[in-house]
């Protein structure tokens, strides 16, 4: 089996793997954060990391690619008041990733896929893969494995559509991965809900706490009918969408190069 793991190969292996040309470069980013009384707060980084090497195998026989280590924090601040947290700010997770494309260039990667195992940073990395795009003329594509497949979670998932937080779906997931991490005795206090839960108004945007949306115990969603039957379907369902992300030509389009000077001058602005 090719090896596909960054850590595990060498400093010459990397730079033959690159010099292929168009290789691929995988973060998987997570988050260090609470997920209710019966997960790891490494629930999102170990589910990232897992996808990512597993959709990279898929694809390694076609193409160089190459699975950096999990990154295990990201923007989690809004999970703070039930302890066990560590996150950065928008300012410190733009300038790790713009390090990082910028290592790659230097080693002669041509693009990253970032696989996002964490929902508080869709938003953040939205901006800050077309930012870095742009800056670099470098494909950077940012995407969350739940939302590639919204017909597999609606037909497994027997109480929920999609993914919450520390719910049926990353139970089930947990339960195929590392079934000694999750705390099964902790569910029934899992699903306990308390009063006062605030909904998000839809086209507001505005900072929420989750002891806001999930008061008591930092779940959204019922975490007791989760199985690893479940969860492997899942997790074979993810690594499947993300391997034909990574095989789209149209996603890896190398990004226009907005900021060359005179890129303006095109065709509309021509003679009136």
């Amino acid at each position: 089996m090719t090896e596909i793991a960054w850590e595990r190969l060498t400093a010459p292996a990397l730079r033959a793997l690159a010099a292929r040309g168009d290789a691929l470069a995988v973060l998987p980013l997570g988050a260090l954060e609470q997920h209710g009384p019966h997960l790891p707060v490494s629930t999102d980084s170990r589910i990232a990391g897992e996808l990512a090497l597993r959709a990279a195998r898929l694809v390694a026989a076609e193409m160089p690619v190459a699975v950096l280590p999990s990154l295990w924090t990201g923007m989690s601040e809004h999970h703070f008041p039930f302890g066990g947290t560590i996150s950065l700010d928008f300012a410190a997770l733009a300038a790790v990733l713009r390090s990082v494309v910028r290592s790659l260039r230097a080693i002669g990667f041509a693009r990253l896929l970032i696989v996002n195992g964490h929902g508080g940073n869709e938003s953040p990395l939205a901006v800050i893969a077309r930012e870095l795009g742009a800056e670099f003329a470098f494909p950077v594509v940012a995407t969350m494995p739940w939302s590639l497949v919204p017909e597999v979670l609606a037909q497994v998932l027997e109480r929920q559509k999609g993914v919450h937080h520390a719910c049926e779906a990353e139970t089930s997931v947990m339960l195929a991965l590392a079934p000694e991490l999750v705390r099964t005795d902790a569910l029934d206090a899992a699903a306990a809900q308390g009063p006062g839960a605030i909904a998000q108004r839809p086209a507001v945007a505005r900072f929420y706490s989750f002891a806001e949306r999930a008061p008591d115990s930092g779940v959204r969603g019922d975490p007791r009918p989760a199985s690893a039957a479940k969860g492997e379907t899942m997790i074979a369902a993810m690594a499947e969408a993300l391997a034909a992300v990574m095989r789209d030509p149209l996603v890896w389009r190398r990004p226009d190069a907005v900021w060359t000077p005179g890129r303006g001058l095109g065709r509309m602005n021509g003679p009136a």
